[in-house]
């Protein structure tokens, strides 16, 4: 007896979504989500679908389409601006992008992270987002991901299941870096100090701990008196609080090592203490505020992210991910050396 062919109804069914999704990418009445199109063009293909080239067509002549999205931090904070400049600029030069979204986040309890999460997920098809370790944030993550949304993390890496990649920078050679420069530039005997924003920033904790590894794994060399790490909260004035208090307790600090936010107060307490501190200042990514601290002897070296190319990595993830590809979704680059000669 014969099969009676497959109907749209099967490949619905087959697809997980509604008749009407079908066929809007048939008959194009409406946009789909790329991720939603490709399920329905396998499941088409699976049941020998007589319409089944018809839709291969359909996401073939879609190119152009991805919207991608973008949740930042900070929408003050110099770093953040760039890499939202580097991430539009990645969009544009990317083929298959149809828009880039980008969002700042100046409240960052999680519950409102998870709230513009959330929003953003309704008109974007694969986003990307900076955020701390945080159980409801990582279940945040999860929920989206089993819904079919590629999520991303930048700069500091989750550790939700069913995240879909993430770029960043090396951390361990961003750590390691900063403890070379604070041990090959900085007097002996040392006495260092190192500041956090918050452990729950994975990228922060491993800046640290490689940071503290480097000094462990030379302590028969290095005269190092390796201080309690000092937390920011990522606040301009709990910072600037903080290396007062620093230096009123430690007034032969050899070295300084910034692993995460609130470098503004930083500075703002260096240039109050004036010229009489004298020991080596490492922090994160080359802003007009850093180069000008290098500049004028603030600081011996600033660690960058490559925006550029961590941008570019993303998005090409992104896009490879809604096209249903294969390829690697970590796009882990080595990080930029800037000192007082090179900027």
């Amino acid at each position: 007896m014969k099969t009676a062919p497959s109907t749209i109804a099967d490949v619905a069914r087959a697809a997980g979504v509604g008749v009407a999704t079908v066929d809007r990418v048939i008959n194009r009445r409406a946009q789909v989500r790329p991720a939603t199109a490709l399920r329905v063009l396998q499941a088409a293909e699976a049941l020998g679908y007589r319409g089944a080239g018809l839709i291969r067509k359909r996401l073939d002549e879609g190119g152009g389409k991805h919207r991608l999205g973008f949740l930042l931090q900070k929408s003050g904070s110099e770093f953040f601006q760039l890499m939202a400049q580097a991430l539009q600029q990645a969009g544009r030069e990317a083929g298959g992008v149809y828009s880039v979204q980008v969002e700042y986040m100046d409240d960052l309890t999680p519950r409102r992270v998870v709230a513009q999460l959330r929003a953003m997920a309704g008109s974007v098809d694969a986003l990307a987002l900076v955020a701390t370790e945080h159980p409801v944030i990582c279940a945040a993550v999860e929920a989206l991901a089993a819904e079919g949304y590629p999520v991303f993390s930048l700069v500091s890496d989750l550790s939700a299941t069913g995240l879909a990649g993430h770029a960043g920078v090396d951390n361990v050679k961003v750590g390691r870096s900063a403890a070379w420069a604070i041990s090959h530039l900085g007097r002996r005997p040392a006495k260092v100090a190192v500041m956090v924003g918050s452990h729950r920033y994975a990228c922060q904790e491993e800046c640290e701990t490689s940071f503290r590894t480097y000094f462990q794994q030379h302590e028969l060399e290095l005269d190092v008196d390796l201080l309690d790490t000092l937390i920011s909260l990522e606040d301009r004035h709990l910072a600037e609080e903080t290396i007062h208090e620093l230096l009123h307790r430690h007034p032969d600090l050899t070295g300084f090592y910034l692993a995460g936010g609130g470098i503004e107060g930083v500075l703002d307490g260096l240039r109050a203490l004036g010229p009489e501190y004298d020991f080596v200042t490492v922090c994160h990514d080359l802003t007009p505020l850093t180069r000008t601290a290098l500049a004028d002897g603030h600081v011996a070296m600033v660690i960058s992210h490559p925006r550029e190319a961590i941008a570019g990595g993303l998005v090409a993830a992104m896009c490879d991910a809604l096209d249903g590809g294969t390829g690697a979704r970590r796009c882990i680059v080595d990080p930029l050396l800037f000192t007082p000669e090179n900027i």
